[in-house]
């Protein structure tokens, strides 16, 4: 359904339960993040009254999913760390050239945000399967659902504001390729992502 072209090796699972604090910190900004974009497509894109209706409340579910990982976090008796850089967003963003008309952007900025959904519901699927913490594994159950939703979400917007499906459905089949190599270097950390 995802269309994610190399799955999360398995063993990233035993990464993680080893590191909590480090996946709930990460986890916690990447939810953060997540509101962040759409806020910011909300700035950059106004005009579009359907994408800044879905954009609020997307950030609405995004800031309420970063309360739940800060409780959590607080609940097991730690602090939310600093924020860390991702890598794997870094290198997805190399992907679209620079320029390019503001509807290219648009449609760039909607992939690139149904992809990193796309990876996080895999991963949060993943979480939900194999971690031996029943209490974190049924949390990733409930938002592996939520992440789904938001990857079908700003995947029908691309195709929707891009020049052609067919156009639009090349640059998605292109980006998966290319994320594909990038999972091939990193997935290997304690993170969401990289």
């Amino acid at each position: 359904m995802l269309g994610l072209k190399l799955p999360t090796d398995p063993r990233w699972v035993n990464i993680v339960a080893k590191n909590i604090e480090e996946i709930l910190t990460d986890h916690a900004y990447c939810e953060q993040k997540a509101a962040s974009s759409a806020i910011s497509l909300i700035i950059g894109f106004p005009e579009k009254t359907d994408l800044v209706q879905e954009m609020i409340a997307l950030v609405q579910e995004e800031i309420s999913h970063f309360k739940m990982v800060h409780d959590l976090i607080l609940e097991r008796g730690l602090t939310l760390g600093r924020e860390r850089k991702d890598e794997y967003v870094i290198a997805l963003m190399k992907f679209f050239p620079k320029g390019g008309s503001r509807e290219d952007h648009l449609v760039h900025k909607l992939l690139y945000a149904a992809l990193i959904e796309a990876r996080s519901c895999e991963r949060f699927r993943l979480l939900s399967e194999e971690l031996e913490d029943e209490k974190l594994a049924r949390f990733y159950r409930k938002l592996m659902i939520s992440e789904a939703n938001h990857y079908t979400t700003f995947l029908k917007f691309a195709r929707q504001y891009g020049r052609s499906r067919e156009a639009v459905d090349k640059k998605w089949e292109a980006l998966l390729v290319y994320e594909a190599q990038l999972m091939q270097e990193l997935g290997k950390k304690e993170t969401m992502h990289g």
